[in-house]
């Protein structure tokens, strides 16, 4: 059977339920055999990017290299979106996650920062340097033909989604307050248009909340937004725009809860088994108020109101009526869980009640050879997820980790520095993914055949 997104979200007794539960249950102290993917890592005589034969990949932009604008390739890439322009461009939309204290590793360098186009700055006056930039590749070569800063003055711009629309909603992994040696308060989500040429116009998206956001996605059909949050006790999101497509114009946020409660409201899996991989819950949605939430504590407030816990959410990405999501902590183990949300027919709706949407936990790693702690994730043509591990210790041996529908994981590529992958996304035409590896940026244009079905 060829694989594809329809196949990679079949029904609730198919693909999800057959392999993966028996998968997942073996003993926690031994790594599963690892599915072989699209064959063994091919060692890169570079010593940058390890990958399967027939895959092969191009540094497009690094850090420091002069963009169209004068400006530097900031470092720390991460999160990225990928948009089909006219005439057969590409534009890719790149996070860049600095903090205040990162000013010469922003776009300036050594040099002052304007004083315009600019959200916030820092007490000393300088910019403050997390942001994006965009670039417009030819579609048919992938050289880059232009490249600049297209939002600036924001905090560890870390994760966030592309719109159905044509934008990238860029979310603050912070949430420093005014006075704290900034000017503005921050922990907003903000979108930038990827056709726009310069600085976007830096306008917080407050109704969405202020939290330590990480990522997001919109439902193409309703026009929803799911976001995640990176904490240990964080919540899972959805923002229903009072007009889809206008998200200045707010809107209601709302955090995930199970409709039956009696076996609590923790799915991190912690203490105990409570959150069984291969099974669904019935969700239901808590309203949010004060969502600007000048005391950092809209998630505890929602977990008062019955909404569940996830151990640092992450990446998350839309498959076909399905959206998935990491939990990079999560699991008995902790070495990472993917959660996966089906949509309710009358998501958002009244109706909703009557058939609510469904939570499951789709995957959780059982050891650290087999995934530790996804990040950012895409879906690949051939139907398989790909997610960027992110491990936290003193030397990392980070992969691409490729999961099957079935719930069995591989290496699909092993990263040689000392660094992690990020923003992993795919041209339109889905021969080509592009990848940030985090500092010193790099984004690469990886090619093979992504359409191959493994089953």
């Amino acid at each position: 059977m060829k694989l594809n997104r329809r196949n990679f979200t079949g029904g609730l007794t198919a693909i999800a339920l057959s392999g993966f539960a028996a998968h997942n249950l073996m003993a926690r102290e031994d790594a599963p055999p690892a599915h072989p993917g699209f064959g063994p890592l091919i060692r890169d005589p570079d010593g940058l990017l390890d990958l399967p034969e027939g895959f092969s990949y191009r540094v497009i932009s690094q850090f420091q290299d002069r963009m169209s604008d004068g400006l530097l390739v900031p470092d720390r890439a991460d999160g990225m979106g990928c948009f089909a322009m006219p005439d057969g461009k590409i534009a890719l939309v790149r996070n860049h996650e600095l903090k205040r204290s990162n000013y010469v590793d922003g776009p300036f360098g050594d040099k002052a920062s304007p004083s315009r186009g600019i959200y916030d700055h820092s007490s000393n006056g300088e910019a403050l340097v997390g942001g994006t930039t965009t670039m417009l590749l030819d579609g048919e070569t992938l050289n880059v033909e232009r490249e600049h800063l297209s939002l600036v003055g924001t905090i560890r711009n870390c994760a966030g989604g592309s719109t159905p629309w044509g934008s990238w909603l860029s979310c603050e992994e912070d949430v420093t307050r005014a006075g704290d040696k900034v000017g503005k308060d921050h922990g907003w989500v903000f979108e930038v248009p990827a056709a726009h040429q310069g600085l976007v116009d830096p306008v917080p998206l407050k109704a969405m909340g202020r939290f330590n956001h990480e990522a997001a996605a919109v439902d193409p059909v309703t026009g929803i937004i799911y976001l995640t949050e990176d904490r240990e006790d964080s919540l899972f999101y959805r923002f229903i725009p009072n007009q889809p497509g206008q998200l200045i114009k707010g809107g209601q946020l709302q955090a995930l809860a199970f409709v039956d409660d009696k076996s609590g409201n923790d799915s991190r899996n912690w203490s105990g088994e409570t959150f069984k991989p291969g099974a669904w819950k019935f969700a239901r949605w808590v309203d949010l108020d004060n969502v600007e939430s000048p005391e950092d504590d809209l998630r505890m407030r929602g977990a008062k109101d019955g909404a569940v816990l996830f151990a640092r959410s992450e990446g998350i990405i839309c498959g076909d009526g399905e959206l998935y999501f990491c939990c990079s902590s999560g699991g008995a183990a902790k070495e990472g869980q993917i959660m996966r949300y089906r949509p309710s027919r009358f998501e958002g709706q009244s109706e909703e009640i009557n058939a609510p949407g469904l939570l499951q936990l789709f995957f959780e790693s059982v050891h650290s050879d087999q995934f530790s702690f996804g990040d950012n994730l895409t879906v690949a043509p051939n139907g398989h997820l790909v997610v960027c591990e992110d491990q936290y210790s003193a030397i990392v041996d980070n992969h691409l980790r490729g999961i099957t529908p079935s719930g069995e994981a591989y290496a699909l590529a092993r990263i040689r520095v000392q660094t992690e992958p990020a923003g992993a996304c795919f041209s339109p035409d889905g021969k080509t993914m592009f990848l940030n590896l985090y500092s010193p940026t790099k984004t690469l244009a990886i090619s093979g055949p992504w359409d191959r079905a493994i089953i």
